[in-house]
């Protein structure tokens, strides 16, 4: 076991587990919308789980980074604020921000970081730009809403885990990367249960099944 102090807290773990995942644990709440538990390489893909560590010079992302004896964490400091609140800014900057209209409404990942961020859902000092194509119907069991995805990455690693391989994957760059499903070809292998699962894991609403 490892001792380390995170935020002046003296929190006892396994070495080598993520220190994502020791604080979550342990009731310290770090912003992130694509970690699982579980992942053996996270993606770090949101950018929001920074935190400081003493002796180090910049803010690292607490999902890759395993723990280490005597290691001394801090979660709310002003660089890790700023990148966070720039992060979810960005996200909001290209996000249909509907939540009456979302299934998702009240148990959205992105209403519960920009209260706890304390900003708001409309991102002001931001230009706001929306893809045209509003939803996608192209799976066999899911409706797929590419102005609410955040691209975490979720649903891909989801269904990898309960097929094999995934049968969505990114397509596009930059703003213009969505999701691509891959499902009309092998039907036998998939079943709207195992799609469930992907609409459960989406954090914001952006995957619902057909009705």
């Amino acid at each position: 076991m490892a001792k380390i102090y995170v935020d002046g807290k003296e929190i006892e773990a396994k070495e080598g587990e993520t220190l994502l995942k020791v604080c979550l644990d342990n009731d310290i709440y770090i912003p992130n919308l694509c970690y699982i538990d579980g992942m053996d390489k996270p993606p770090a893909s949101c950018r929001l789980c920074f935190v400081e560590i003493e002796g180090v010079n910049f803010p690292v992302t607490s999902c890759t980074l395993s723990i280490e004896e005597g290691m001394k964490v801090f979660t709310d400091t002003q660089k890790v604020r700023r990148l966070q609140k720039t992060a979810i800014k960005l996200l909001l900057s290209v996000h249909d921000v509907d939540c009456k209209n979302c299934h998702a409404n009240k148990k959205c990942e992105l209403q519960k970081l920009a209260k706890f961020l304390k900003i708001g859902l409309k991102a002001k000092d931001l230009a706001h730009y929306v893809k045209e194509n509003k939803i996608d119907t192209s799976s066999p069991y899911l409706d797929y809403y590419p102005n609410r995805c955040i691209l975490c990455g979720k649903c891909i690693y989801v269904c990898e885990q309960k097929l094999g391989w995934s049968r969505i994957s990114f397509v596009g760059r930059g703003f213009d990367t969505t999701l691509n499903f891959h499902a009309e070809t092998d039907k036998e292998n998939i079943s709207s249960e195992i799609c469930r699962a992907c609409a459960e894991i989406c954090p914001v609403g952006a995957l619902s099944l057909k009705a």
